[in-house]
């Protein structure tokens, strides 16, 4: 008899939070090139560029949805969190719409994929860049508050979300909470997430927000693992 691989590498997580990856959408934040590299950048984020775009392949690969969120802050800093706002109105150019530091990181965009449209995503729509992959523009920390991020998951019959990118401490710890405030099952990829160490693990898990690497990610993305019974 074969051994099942993942027998030892078990779906965290009880019959209420255990992921359901067949009905699960990858979200990842901010992954834009000013904090990627140059003189915004964000520690630790040009390390992760990789761990993302193998992560978000996983995701095409098992025809998941996933959803890229972003930043554009107008040059007057109006659009910007109010912590921002003096930095962008000083001429800091930062995610500004249509600049190459707006776009998404090098290799996280699909094949073919058309440049980020400013017009449509700070509309509030959201934008295909390929068949199940979107890009949807968030104003503040979380990806749900202002957004169309809730009525599209729900339109996809996603209940899970795996989230990945910069920085923890900020946007993708305020997405987890709001996304947790809306009963979705929750994974964060430890690997592929900036500003992410031992101090954020027991939050996570305190909230049933399971902390998996990307390897195991795939696994289990590609086993079908956690789904309903």
């Amino acid at each position: 008899m074969i051994e099942n691989p993942l027998s030892q590498d078990p779906v965290p997580g009880d019959e209420y939070t255990r992921p359901q990856f067949a009905r699960a959408a990858l979200l990842t934040i901010d992954m834009q090139a000013d904090f990627v590299s140059g003189p915004h950048a964000v520690p630790g984020t040009e390390q992760i560029v990789p761990a993302v775009a193998r992560l978000a392949r996983v995701f095409r690969d098992a025809h998941r949805p996933i959803v890229h969120v972003v930043r554009l802050y107008l040059p007057d800093g109006g659009n910007a969190d109010i912590c921002r706002r003096s930095l962008i109105a000083s001429g800091a150019d930062l995610v500004a719409p249509h600049s190459p530091g707006s776009r998404l990181a090098d290799g996280l965009a699909p094949a073919g994929a058309a440049p980020l449209d400013p017009g449509r995503l700070l509309s509030g729509a959201a934008q295909p860049l390929a068949d199940g992959e979107h890009v949807i523009y968030k104003p503040r920390w979380s990806a749900f508050h202002h957004t169309p991020l809730r009525w599209h998951l729900d339109d996809l019959g996603v209940n899970t979300l795996v989230v990945a990118g910069c920085n923890y401490p900020n946007c993708p710890r305020a997405t987890i909470y709001d996304a947790s405030a809306r009963d979705y099952r929750l994974v964060i990829a430890e690997d592929a997430t900036s500003g992410f160490g031992e101090h954020a693990r027991p939050e996570m898990t305190g909230i049933a927000a399971w902390c998996l690497t990307v390897a195991t990610i795939g696994r289990h993305l590609r086993a079908g693992d956690g789904a309903a019974a």
